[in-house]
């Protein structure tokens, strides 16, 4: 097992989208298609950033969308075997820098009600809660939290 302070985080690829794929099948039970991913790559708006390991394969991923000055982390996900490890905080923390970077003021993302760990992470890093979307997910059916981030209050 890699040690996390041997992750690097980089932009994803076309070769990445196999294993971002794979990823997504475990982590949810609605996962994105491997073309949602393919699409994305080349989307402008769009930042799929990856996190690999010391063989340069991707062990978890992000994708940032950005319209003007707001973001939403659309996507957060790290392969089983590597979770608890730090991987999604560095992911996050990443796109965190990159869009306050790109002028961004505001960021959002979603997370199921039953995801503890996820809103811990989010609330850990500035994220309040400011919203809840009913039977936002399926399979199953489950409650959305929405959580925002103000870039300028937390400079």
């Amino acid at each position: 097992m890699t040690a996390v302070s041997e992750i690097r985080v980089r932009p994803a690829t076309l070769i990445d989208v196999v294993v971002m794929a794979e990823i997504e099948v475990v982590a949810f039970s609605d996962p994105w298609p491997p073309s949602a991913f393919r699409d994305l790559l080349s989307a402008p708006h769009a930042r799929i950033t990856v996190a690999v390991d010391a063989l340069d394969l991707a062990v978890g991923y992000c994708v940032v969308l950005q319209a003007a000055d707001e973001a939403e982390i659309a996507n957060i996900a790290v392969a089983q075997t590597r979770r608890e490890q730090g991987i999604a905080g560095r992911l996050l923390d990443v796109a965190i820098e990159e869009t306050s970077i790109s002028g961004v003021s505001t960021v959002y993302l979603e997370v199921r009600l039953s995801n503890a760990s996820a809103r811990a992470l989010y609330l850990s890093r500035g994220f309040r809660q400011v919203g809840r979307r009913a039977a936002y997910y399926r399979f199953p059916t489950e409650d959305a939290l929405v959580f925002r981030r103000d870039q300028r209050a937390m400079q």
